[in-house]
């Protein structure tokens, strides 16, 4: 008994050695008194399961109603706010290809040495070739003809389900893969197109509104029926580096029966090319590209009716 009773007082001796907060935790994870698991026994538990599990597919279930009522206000082809109601507003801005690589997506330099030929191997230029050419890859398959696409002619005005048909071969031969874009003999292409606004359509310039800044050979050429796309150096010395510029279509221009942009079935934007004849080489150019209507406003801060790259020709 005397041993019995030593050994029961070593117990306590020992369970009275640890600490307040181990006790605490102990007896909160687990009370065998209570039989009670983090506070709570187990009914407790099982009411508090219940009460969350429905409360959260309730929850869902509201927020699946509330998001059923928005789609309906919702069309999934013409968004709701438009043009100036909209974010984007109704100043088209233009986009450029080809873009650089992927690891480089924030640059809006293209650089590249000419010369040497993709049949001998990959060629140093030939990421700009083949950027292109994936970009272009939608004109040149079925999204070209079908039922929603139709040949358009200058002055006709066009709102039914069909869209107008952009027809390469109208570009010539000058900017083509088989010709590499003129990348192998430092002559480069770059497809400029306007960036697409619901509902927008270019307006023409009266013959007493033509803007000063609006080049020569676009004034000279001018057709009401088109929206032109020009480009010039940025600054004094990249305006004597660029060298002659060639534009496909001629002048730059884009027919007007290409917009509105209403997101039918089988549209594509219109382009065009710009080729860079004789860029000085080892020189990085800054160069900027405008769109030119009398809706068209530009501002290079915001880069609104432009766009700017650079281009460097080694």
């Amino acid at each position: 008994m005397e041993k019995m009773a030593s050994e029961k007082d070593g117990d306590l001796m020992n369970y009275d050695r640890k600490s307040p907060e181990d006790k605490s935790v102990k007896s909160f994870i687990w009370n065998p008194a209570t039989r009670e698991f983090c506070g709570r026994n187990g009914a407790s538990w099982v009411k508090i399961g219940v009460f969350y599990v429905i409360f959260y597919l309730l929850l869902a279930g509201f927020w699946s109603v509330m998001l059923l009522v928005f789609y309906q206000t919702l069309d999934y082809y013409t968004p709701k706010w438009q043009l100036d109601s909209s974010r984007i507003g109704s100043n088209p801005g233009l986009g450029f290809r080809p873009l650089p690589h992927p690891d480089n997506i924030d640059s809006t330099l293209i650089w590249f040495t000419h010369g040497g030929s993709s049949h001998e191997g990959p060629a140093e230029w030939d990421h700009w070739k083949n950027s292109l050419e994936e970009f272009l890859y939608p004109y040149k398959g079925g999204r070209q003809f079908g039922e929603y696409v139709k040949s358009c002619h200058e002055g006709d005005d066009y709102e039914g389900r069909q869209v107008c048909q952009f027809v390469l071969e109208n570009l010539g031969n000058n900017c083509t893969y088989s010709n590499n874009y003129g990348y192998d003999l430092g002559e480069p292409c770059v497809l400029l197109k306007i960036n697409r606004i619901f509902g927008w359509r270019p307006v023409p310039y009266n013959n007493n509104s033509f803007p000063p800044q609006l080049p020569d050979h676009i004034r000279e050429n001018y057709n009401p029926n088109n929206v032109y796309i020009s480009c010039a150096g940025e600054n004094p010395a990249d305006k004597e580096n660029i060298g002659p510029v060639a534009y496909f279509p001629d002048h730059g221009a884009i027919p007007n029966y290409y917009f509105p942009f209403t997101n039918k079935e089988g549209y594509l934007s219109p382009f065009v090319f710009i080729k860079f004849l004789k860029p000085v080489a080892g020189v990085l150019i800054n160069i900027e590209c405008k769109a030119w209507a009398a809706n068209i406003r530009h501002d290079r801060t915001d880069r609104l009716g432009s766009v700017h790259f650079e281009l460097l020709v080694d």
